[in-house]
């Protein structure tokens, strides 16, 4: 017979194998004599193909081979058969041995390589459609933060108020801010917006003119004093009022002021 085998290490953690040498010297002399292709032959008087991993042999041959007694012989091949390590027909004068597994252990290496590489493709297909799931989403997060983030500052003022000139105040505190060097993302001029919310909160909601008047009387303050931010009002009389309101906006000096000087 001729070719080669192969003979795994982990058969060293096998106890039925390593029970002791008689055991081993049988599981290596299957091993060895057992075909590594088909082909056909006579068994109990029929004719049979003998597969990969199969032998035909007698206990009497074996014994004299390996220098051990035909009885034990027999109790090795039995623990063999119970342990799932082969499996055997018997007939008066010999047997037929199959080795379990005998594929796993002795595919060539082409095919363990094969397997390696189709598995690592798998592997990496996979990483790869997790990572472009990642991607898209992370693509579709930065695409709403982008829209979100490039929003102009007018568009926030516009978005914010529908009156007229609490929207030209606020375009002239945000020049202000940006002269002071403030803050100016849109971040912070919502909380801008906010703090004007939070500042006429004591005023009725149903009163929408009323709030308008008392916002951009706030923004002139802040414009009027240089603030970056916004301040409560002490005097809030003329919120509720709208003749008076109007009549002090127009005599008020600062803001004259600032309007020959393009400022407002």
């Amino acid at each position: 017979m001729e070719g080669w085998i192969k003979w795994h290490r982990k058969v060293l953690d096998n106890p039925i194998i390593m029970k002791d040498k008689d055991y081993f010297a049988m599981w290596g002399y299957l091993l060895l004599n057992a075909t590594h292709k088909e082909y056909d032959v006579l068994f109990n008087g029929k004719r049979i193909t003998l597969k990969e991993g199969q032998l035909i042999i007698g206990r009497k041959s074996i014994a004299e081979k390996l220098k051990i007694d035909e009885s034990k012989v027999q109790r090795i091949l039995k623990s063999f058969e119970i342990e799932h390590q082969i499996e055997q027909r018997t007939t008066s004068r010999n047997r037929l041995i199959s080795i379990v597994n005998w594929h796993e252990y002795q595919q060539s290496e082409q095919q363990v390589e094969q397997q390696l590489n189709n598995k690592c493709t798998t592997t990496e297909q996979q990483v790869n459609t997790n990572k472009n799931i990642k991607n898209n989403k992370n693509e579709r997060k930065d695409k709403v933060s982008k829209k979100e983030g490039t929003k102009s500052f007018n568009e926030l003022i516009d978005d914010y108020t529908s009156n007229a000139q609490l929207r030209e105040e606020l375009r002239n505190h945000l020049a202000v801010r940006k002269q002071k060097k403030g803050a100016l993302t849109n971040r912070a001029i919502e909380l801008s917006f906010k703090m004007l919310d939070k500042l006429t909160e004591k005023i009725s909601v149903n009163d929408i003119e009323a709030i308008d008047r008392a916002k951009i009387e706030i923004v002139q303050q802040s414009i009027l004093k240089g603030w970056v931010g916004f301040f409560e009002v002490k005097d809030t009389a003329s919120w509720n009022a709208k003749d008076k309101n109007e009549k002090q906006e127009t005599s008020n000096p600062f803001f004259d002021l600032l309007r020959e000087e393009g400022k407002m």
